[in-house]
């Protein structure tokens, strides 16, 4: 039987989980949405997926990032050479496409929330639960603007030397990818290990997605928290 959380902050062990119709990996029912049982999920494999009821996940398989296997394709490679650049750098001035950290985070959880048609569980609540992470430095965005527009954006949670890219958007061509392109080169920068997208989708099996079991994530997970390193410095 599935746990059902109350107001004690604690989680079940993600190995328990179970299956819920096509989707392997449902660990507990419940709780809330406050800052530290968030951040307790995160560091224990887990994650919530929807709002009313709230649920709490831990796939089987599990979706990540390896940075040194990141693919991007000839022709976004040339856009992001000759076009893109981070707001501040030389030349950024002149770049079609600009990038930021954390310029707008809300705003971007929005635009995931309304842009996606798979982006209904970013309810308000959702919202402003991760709002109360970024105000207290463990959930940041990368945002890509397009000639002044915000044409895309990520957002995610950042433990030590783990993220968790929670969505992303596009609203011009190629915003979202130049925006997970620039989080990536953010991350390997700061010396980032776990890149954790909880489940593959064909953009991310595209950039080279690969799928790790739970019992070798949970390992890669409990080294990567442990790092002390930041999203920013």
């Amino acid at each position: 039987m599935t746990p059902l959380l109350d107001h004690r902050l604690w989680l079940p062990d993600p190995r328990t989980a179970v299956t819920l119709g096509n989707s392997r990996g449902l660990v507990a029912v419940g709780g809330d949405l406050s800052p530290e049982r968030l951040l307790l999920a995160y560091r224990s494999g887990i994650f919530p997926w929807t709002v009313h009821p709230i649920t709490w996940w831990s796939p089987e398989p599990r979706g990540i990032l390896e940075f040194d296997r990141i693919h991007v394709s000839r022709r976004l490679e040339k856009t992001i050479r000759h076009q893109v650049a981070w707001s501040g750098e030389p030349g950024a001035d002149a770049a079609a496409y600009v990038l930021t950290r954390n310029r707008c985070f809300r705003q971007v959880m929005i635009e995931c929330a309304t842009r996606r048609h798979d982006g209904n569980w970013i309810t308000p609540e959702m919202i402003d639960a991760y709002a109360r992470l970024h105000e207290l430095g463990h959930a940041h965005s990368v945002e890509c603007w397009h000639r002044g527009e915000l044409a895309g954006g990520i957002y995610g949670v950042a433990i030590g030397g783990f993220f968790a890219g929670e969505s992303m958007f596009y609203s011009a061509s190629n915003g979202s990818k130049i925006a997970l392109w620039g989080l990536v080169q953010h991350l390997q920068s700061r010396g980032f290990k776990l890149f954790d997208v909880q489940v593959l989708t064909p953009t991310t099996i595209q950039l080279g997605g690969t799928n790790l079991s739970r019992n070798d994530y949970l390992g890669r997970l409990v080294s990567a928290v442990a790092l002390p390193v930041s999203f920013e410095g």
